[in-house]
């Protein structure tokens, strides 16, 4: 245990920042805006067409033209403007009066000019409408315009690679806003075909300039976080550089690979620096120390409704093999010898390894299918191998299902999973951090409670708020009764019915109690934080708003549910 406590305790340690300057977060877009793109590219033409003009105006009053009497006249600068302008726009009127021959050849003349002036015009325009400059300077307008019309609690996501779209899409589905930036252009438009709810605001950019940053809203009162899960670490250090600096206690948290990045980040404070290789080791410490915790953690944290699964439950003695690359080697060997176990490290070069003695076998190679075929020959010659894959992206995830591998590490599910939990409800973090640090009677206690209520798949989270605000009902009950945890999580169609909800934290005056047994009184001012069904919540969720479902859940007594019949029942005289 004491490895894990380490662990948990290294990664949430905060580092002592010395006083920075404050400064102005820039918002200034790196090109120039549309407008000014139009009027430098059109410039030319205009002025062209203006000359074209002016010369067409110019020769059409002074050539002289002739009255009904033959006298010589000319027509007035107004009247050639007249006329030039409904000739030159294709409009056509006719003559003002009638033309002479010379007369008539200039027209000729000037209509065609007017014509190459329209034509190298339009050209120019339509050239500009398909340049990448205009496009882009259209896309950025667009953006800040979007990013400023945000009036709710938003997070900036910098990277939509395979972590960030998980991240995103769990936001949207949590009902959570946010604002999208990245390098490619495909990853961009790839969020206009990801059928999001929200309206989300996507900019292709370098996430790194603090420029960048600024449009995407990390001076707006409202962004409470910024998410770094590019696919370079030198561009998640920019990220957490620009936010702990120019924005100091903002939220920040980031996905890392090398190990001389996070140390480099650490020393910004960020929130939260995920380093998955390092990560994946200590959970699998986790599922071998404390199998039934290492179940809890990972199936509350996992978005997906799959079922509970059974914790591990490893073979004493024996030793594990590391059939590995890289960092993802080292890590994983160096985790799995702080927590006692004898490792042999192989090199995937040298062919299959000897696992014949082997209690487990970690296989991490930079090729997804020879980590498959890796597993499959360790458990043809070891049945009862503990083995597990690590996998670049889930596009092999049926595979992996077919082969029942017993643990699975994939680098940006674990940081997508790990970033929600800190971002969509913080207090569920803490409970894992806590419950990481407890005996593994504490997980199997949480998955007895968890069976008995919600059988073995909800896990929606929600925290309930009793506060005015929050539970105006529950609220205005505890302003002259008690309520205990209990009777919260009773139904409102029925007392003698427990949701389908189990509560992991209660929060009271800044102080956490993980795990509240349901006789707990509650206050005005406390948090709960709930796991479980979606109906438990719903119902739930009623209770804190009716009035006549806090007394029921209370006292067990029927109420009128409008104010004009609570009236009625209290002045009606006794029988």
């Amino acid at each position: 245990m004491s490895a894990m406590l380490a662990f948990f305790a290294r990664h949430s340690h905060r580092h002592r920042t010395r006083l920075r300057r404050p400064v102005r977060i820039p918002d200034e877009a790196p090109s120039t805006d549309a407008i000014f793109i139009v009027i430098r590219r059109m410039r030319s033409p205009l002025v062209f067409i203006t000359t074209v003009f002016a010369i067409s105006v110019l020769g059409l009053s002074i050539i002289p033209g002739k009255d009904a009497n033959g006298n010589a006249t000319h027509l007035s600068p107004f009247e050639a403007f007249y006329f030039i302008s409904y000739t030159a726009s294709t409009i056509g009127f006719g003559e003002i009066v009638p033309f002479t021959t010379a007369q008539r050849m200039w027209v000729t003349v000037c209509i065609f000019m007017t014509v190459v002036g329209w034509a190298y015009a339009i050209g120019t325009l339509l050239s500009l409408l398909q340049s990448a400059s205009f496009q882009d300077a259209v896309a950025m307008q667009r953006f800040r315009r979007k990013v400023k019309r945000i009036r709710e609690p938003f997070l900036i996501v910098c990277g939509y690679g395979q972590a960030g779209r998980q991240v995103c899409r769990e936001l949207d589905e949590a009902g959570r806003r946010f604002v999208v930036i990245d390098r490619s252009e495909d990853r961009i438009q790839r969020i206009a075909t990801d059928e999001l709810q929200s309206d989300v605001p996507a900019l292709e950019a370098d996430a790194s300039l603090p420029s960048v940053l600024g449009m995407a809203g990390l001076a707006n009162l409202h962004c409470e976080g910024v998410l770094a899960l590019t696919d370079d670490d030198t561009d998640n250090l920019a990220v957490v550089m620009a936010t702990t600096l120019l924005r100091p206690g903002t939220s920040v948290i980031a996905r890392c690979m090398d190990r001389v990045v996070e140390e480099r980040m650490d020393d910004f404070a960020p929130n939260a620096v995920i380093n998955p290789s390092d990560r994946y080791g200590a959970y699998l410490v986790l599922a071998l120390q404390r199998p039934a915790t290492y179940a809890l953690v990972k199936w509350l944290m996992d978005p997906r409704d799959d079922e509970m699964p059974k914790p591990f439950l490893p073979q004493p003695g024996g030793s594990w093999v590391v059939c590995a690359d890289g960092e993802f080697s080292e890590e994983v060997t160096s985790d799995l010898e702080r927590a006692g176990m004898n490792v042999t490290v192989a090199d995937p070069k040298d062919g299959h390894p000897d696992v014949s003695r082997a209690n487990g076998f970690v296989v991490g190679t930079d090729n997804d299918t020879t980590n498959l075929a890796l597993a499959e020959h360790a458990k043809i010659a070891r049945s009862d191998l503990f083995v597990a894959v690590r996998q670049q992206s889930d596009a092999r995830a049926s595979l992996v299902s077919a082969l029942a591998i017993d643990s699975v590490f994939t680098p940006t599910e674990l940081v997508a999973q790990e970033s929600l939990a800190r971002v969509v409800t913080p207090l569920f973090w803490s409970f894992v951090e806590y419950a990481v640090q407890q005996p593994n009677e504490f997980a199997e206690g949480i998955i007895a409670r968890l069976t008995a209520h919600c059988g073995h798949t909800g896990k929606e989270r929600m925290l309930v708020d009793l506060s005015a605000q929050g539970s105006p009902a529950l609220h205005r009950w505890l302003l002259h009764d008690e309520l205990t945890v209990g009777q919260i999580l009773k139904s409102p169609d029925g007392r003698d019915e427990h949701l389908p909800l189990v509560p992991l934290v209660l929060v009271r005056n800044g102080e956490h109690i993980f795990a509240p047994d349901e006789s707990t009184t509650v206050t005005t001012d406390d948090h709960l934080l709930v796991v479980g069904h979606r109906s438990g919540l719903l119902a739930l969720h009623e209770t804190q708003y009716s009035d006549a479902a806090a007394e029921y859940i209370a006292t067990g007594a029927h109420v009128p549910e409008t104010w004009l019949w609570r009236k009625l029942k209290r002045h009606r005289p006794a029988a």
